[in-house]
């Protein structure tokens, strides 16, 4: 029997290519908020199966999680960034980020777990270089992004038969970005970020790590040579 993964935000960017790396190895739950969202990746990996779902709606993921009792594989990639200075920054936006960034995962992980352990699993939380250091007008992200960290780091130590590894990479070529940048006021150059495909590599790597080392954490920056 195969090993199954789950990955959110899978419809595109860094989850589409986390999917595709471990595809040859796994079966796959693919996770966005709908699966027309899903249509391209899963035409591409037509093994795949949706899970479509928004991650907010804690009863629906109830439901959708109920049957699943083997899980090998996490993949938290599904998260949003609201990047506005702390003057700017409503109570709406930092309850929209925490809740979807740090919550929505929380929760997801926290149903999960028997899954999990009944795998020996391993949860990959793809958090961010902002999870590290927080840089002005990134607040909330970070906020969250360090949240996330801490929420690793006590997984980790709770739940001994899992591995957990938190994922910091730089920032990534991808539509998300691209609106980051849009809203920065910059010209975007794609060369001066991470390809997806390489986050994706890293991401692999951990997966496929012998099961005496435990990858707790891989930090990713973009190389300019």
């Amino acid at each position: 029997m195969r090993p199954l993964a789950l990955i959110t935000g899978a419809g595109r960017g860094l989850g589409a290519a986390i999917a595709r790396d471990l595809a040859p190895s796994h079966d796959l739950l693919l996770g966005a908020r709908s699966t027309d969202s899903l249509a391209k990746i899963l035409a591409e990996l037509p093994g795949a199966r949706p899970f479509a779902v928004e991650l907010t709606d804690y009863a629906e993921v109830a439901r959708l999680t109920a049957d699943i009792d083997r899980l090998d594989v996490l993949v938290h990639n599904a998260g949003i960034a609201d990047i506005a200075p702390i003057a700017e920054s409503s109570v709406q936006q930092w309850r929209t980020t925490l809740e979807a960034n740090v919550i929505a995962v929380a929760e997801l992980t926290r149903l999960l777990l028997p899954a999990l352990r009944a795998a020996h699993g391993h949860v990959v939380l793809i958090n961010s270089g902002a999870g590290l250091r927080a840089n002005p007008g990134w607040a909330s992200y970070a906020a969250s992004k360090f949240a996330l960290r801490a929420f690793g780091d006590a997984l980790r130590g709770e739940e001994p038969v899992l591995r957990v590894t938190s994922v910091h990479p730089g920032r990534i070529d991808t539509d998300m970005q691209r609106e980051i940048v849009a809203g920065e006021g910059t010209e975007y150059d794609p060369t001066q970020f991470l390809t997806p495909q390489t986050v994706a590599r890293a991401v692999r790597n951990a997966v496929e790590t012998p099961r005496d080392a435990h990858p707790t954490e891989i930090v990713l920056r973009p190389y300019r040579s």
